[in-house]
């Protein structure tokens, strides 16, 4: 058996660290903000080469937070990808405004900055990358769009932290930047937990007085915030880990870099090509040229992927399903991110057409892509498994 992620292979080593930090907590008495918080908040700083850092409930809440701070409400559109998890575009919508739903890039998953720029609208007034599966989005086209049009750049690092692009600490780039500690994150707590960077002093303090309700000083309300406080219990686990994460980042890419050699040499696997990043057309004739059967991620030279999934695309009608199928029958743990994109979800129906057309790349991306394991602990021989499992299901036609 090959489990898509084993927590316990990562958190049981740490038991005794993990110990001490819960006594610490717990014969502090200090269960809400705390020195815990602040702590783990200034090396998120450091980590992230950003000037403030706060930690919040949720990855989710990071979002919303931001843009509350921001003042994104009602009448708003904000450019947000639609192959990606819910929590975007639903916080989006929590708000009051209206996601806008762009296209994917066919070679990273990422938002298509050109399909974005062909959506702003004079409504539009923030766009939201992910920088999704562990890989930095395109930034440099999405800074340049944002300064022609007035617009406010929100990076959605919830699967991305320690992840660069060009140099430059993902979610230390835009406006603001969101992360999420959820489990099964690289840097994953043992509940719900997330952060929010920034490098603006005002827009930092406006985020810290909203993250208590809009309170300051205490009972003294300038806003209408929310309870977004992340719990000193889990700022003391994620701090025992925290030393730990150049080791457990530098592993995922051992993983991804010993399966890319691996399966590149069985036939009909081609490995994504960053030439066609901004044509999907292009991709899909080479595609068709090279008699491709699955298609391997890659990560762009100017970018260091922490690889918080390693995505195939599964090429061919219904082949996908077929293979996740042929996983599960030996055990290999795989999961489809993500079946439905959120311009198809039912939730966002009544949301204009005009927000939800022209995602062909991201649909054609729900019915291909499956993620294989990639955590640090994996062994050799689970690799293996991994590898066999996939020459068997090329073998058998």
């Amino acid at each position: 058996m090959v489990p898509l992620l084993d927590v316990n292979a990562q958190n049981h080593p740490l038991e005794a660290e993990f110990t001490a930090a819960f006594l610490r907590v717990f014969r502090s008495g200090q269960f809400i903000m705390g020195p815990e918080v602040t702590a783990l908040e200034e090396e998120i700083a450091r980590l992230t080469a950003s000037r403030h850092a706060l930690g919040v409930s949720s990855g989710t809440d990071a979002i919303l937070l931001a843009l509350m701070a921001l003042g994104i409400g009602p009448g708003d559109e904000v450019l947000v990808p639609s192959y990606t998890f819910f929590a975007t575009a639903g916080c989006v919508s929590r708000s009051g405004a209206t996601p806008v739903f762009v296209d994917a890039c066919p070679v990273c998953f990422n938002l298509d900055v050109p399909d974005a720029r062909a959506k702003v609208t004079s409504r539009t007034k923030a766009i939201i990358p992910v920088h999704l599966f562990g890989q930095a989005a395109d930034m440099d086209a999405v800074l340049h769009l944002a300064r022609e049009c007035g617009l406010k750049v929100i990076e959605d690092g919830a699967q991305s932290i320690g992840a660069s692009y060009k140099g430059r600490p993902c979610g230390s780039i835009g406006d603001i930047g969101t992360y999420s500690f959820f489990p099964s994150k690289n840097l994953g707590g043992f509940g719900d937990g997330g952060a929010l960077v920034c490098q603006d002093d005002a827009l930092a303090e406006r985020c810290r007085v909203l993250r208590v309700h809009g309170s300051q000083p205490k009972y003294y309300h300038h806003f209408v915030g929310g309870n977004f406080r992340l719990d000193p219990l889990q700022a003391a686990m994620l701090r025992v880990k925290l030393p730990h994460y150049g080791d457990y980042t530098r592993k995922r890419q051992e993983n991804a870099g010993y399966y890319s050699a691996r399966l590149a040499q069985l036939p009909g696997v081609v490995t994504a090509d960053p030439a066609h990043c901004r044509c999907a057309a292009a991709q899909a004739a080479w595609l068709e040229e090279t008699g491709a059967r699955i298609v391997l991620p890659v990560a762009y030279a100017h970018n260091e992927h922490i690889w918080n999934q390693y995505t195939l695309r599964i090429l061919g009608e219904g082949r996908r399903d077929a293979f996740k199928q042929f996983l599960t029958d030996r055990k290999i743990g795989c999961e489809i991110y993500y079946p439905v994109t959120m311009d198809r979800q039912a939730c966002f129906a009544d949301t204009p057409e005009t927000s939800r057309r022209g995602c062909d790349v991201a649909h054609r991306l729900s019915g291909e892509a499956i993620s294989l394991p990639i955590y640090p602990e994996l062994t050799h021989g689970q690799k293996d498994e991994v590898i066999a499992a996939v020459t068997a299901f090329l073998e058998q036609g």
